[in-house]
């Protein structure tokens, strides 16, 4: 019997009691990620619970013990019960009536294998007694994690066509959980989801781009990136994305210069430059990705790299150099001060107020930019410079005028 330890789990400030509320081991266990990852000594980032209560018991137990509970989704037999370590989704046992490839119809049962027959992969149907830890698999999950093989429970081309976002979530846990050696994926799921791949289109963007994003980060993104490509699994949804040899250099450059993988600077990565903006569009990415998306292959300009994290910011900046192959080494942990002086200084100084006083301000910020940000006093002399050039000119304009 393979035990989960549960130290993290139970330390959590109202689980034992809540698990007690909800009748025990005998009637709720732990589910999914939160078992999968612990297994895998991971911190996982959600614990969800599965009960064979129904959803207006569960609620009534926890309003009755005092915890604050929300029915977030008490058609599907979900209640979130709210804990001072964080919220614990409560979901009664499922199976599936019918499915349309975007949504399911449910009901509700008390086989436990009924719920972990309408489940995803083997991986993600691993049930645990909350009390001592005890692992339950009904489909060879342990196994699978075990080798590192993200399998489909049953048919995989039936649980594609109960949810064509399977397909993608294939692919991501394959790069987050899968082997190193690629070869390790698993054959019939691969071959079904390269099938089906047309499917995808029946999807929302925001449920393509949320999960291609996930997978984008993941610890073997680029080998499965290149695969997914190669099987045509983009063709249908992202028809831009034909190649990945800037994408693998950008992973490369990401970790020799210690910095995180992201996920939007990834994508422009995968992306010709000109594609940037409709995707975006297609995707319905937020205002600032999207703007970011579209900047991130301009290139890192020509007045160095902490000029360039001044004027776009340090992560646009970023963003640039690694795409470009840049050392991005001077502002990795750098922040861009701002310029230590306003406008009213200058018209202190004598200029006349009017759009002279930006034009002057911009001259400054570009020499202080072309010395590398010199200190407050170096400001003042370049703003005194500034203003008698400025005056000067000013005054040969208007004495010429006179004589005219």
């Amino acid at each position: 019997m393979v035990t989960l330890p549960l130290d993290r789990i139970a330390a959590r400030d109202g689980f034992s009691p809540l698990v007690d509320v909800l009748g025990g081991p005998e009637q709720t266990r732990l589910v999914g990620g939160v078992v999968r990852d612990t297994l895998l000594g991971l911190d996982p980032a959600d614990i969800d619970l599965a009960t064979r209560l129904l959803p207006e018991d569960v609620l009534a137990r926890l309003e009755a013990a005092g915890f604050r509970a929300v029915p977030t989704g008490l058609a599907h037999g979900t209640i979130t019960a709210i804990l001072p370590d964080g919220p614990i989704e409560v979901t009664t046992l499922r199976r599936d009536v019918s499915t349309d490839g975007r949504h399911a119809i449910v009901a509700f049962t008390d086989v436990w294998q009924d719920d972990a027959a309408r489940r995803d992969f083997t991986m993600n149907a691993l049930y645990a007694d909350p009390a001592r830890g005890d692992v339950i698999d009904y489909f060879g999950g342990l196994a699978d994690l075990d080798a590192g093989r993200v399998r489909f429970i049953g048919d995989a081309y039936r649980r594609i066509a109960e949810d064509h976002l399977r397909i993608l979530r294939f692919f991501r846990f394959h790069a987050r959980f899968g082997a190193a050696d690629q070869n390790a994926i698993d054959a019939e799921g691969l071959d079904a989801c390269t099938a089906r791949a047309n499917d995808l289109m029946a999807l929302s963007r925001e449920r393509i781009a949320a999960e291609l994003l996930k997978l984008l980060v993941a610890r073997h993104a680029v080998p499965v990136i290149a695969l997914m490509i190669d099987r045509g699994i983009f063709r249908a949804v992202l028809p831009e994305i034909t190649e990945a040899t800037l994408f693998a250099k950008l992973a490369e450059r990401e970790a020799a210069a210690g910095v995180a993988p992201d996920a939007i600077r990834r994508l422009a990565a995968l992306l010709p430059r000109e594609a940037a903006e409709s995707v975006s569009a297609r995707l319905k990415l937020s205002n600032i990705d999207r703007k970011r998306l579209v900047a991130a292959r301009q290139g890192p300009g020509d007045e160095g790299p902490r000029a360039l994290a001044y004027r776009v910011g340090t992560t646009g900046a970023i963003d640039r150099l690694l795409l470009a192959g840049e050392d991005v080494a001077p502002i990795r942990d750098w922040t861009p001060p701002a310029l230590p002086i306003g406008g009213g200084a200058l018209v202190e100084r004598g200029l006349r107020k009017g759009p002279e006083v930006a034009a002057v301000l911009r001259r400054i910020e570009t020499q202080w930019l072309a010395e590398d940000f010199p200190d407050a006093a170096r400001v003042v002399q370049l703003a005194d410079e500034a203003v008698r050039a400025a005056t000067t000119i000013a005054s040969a304009s208007e004495a010429s005028s006179g004589r005219a």
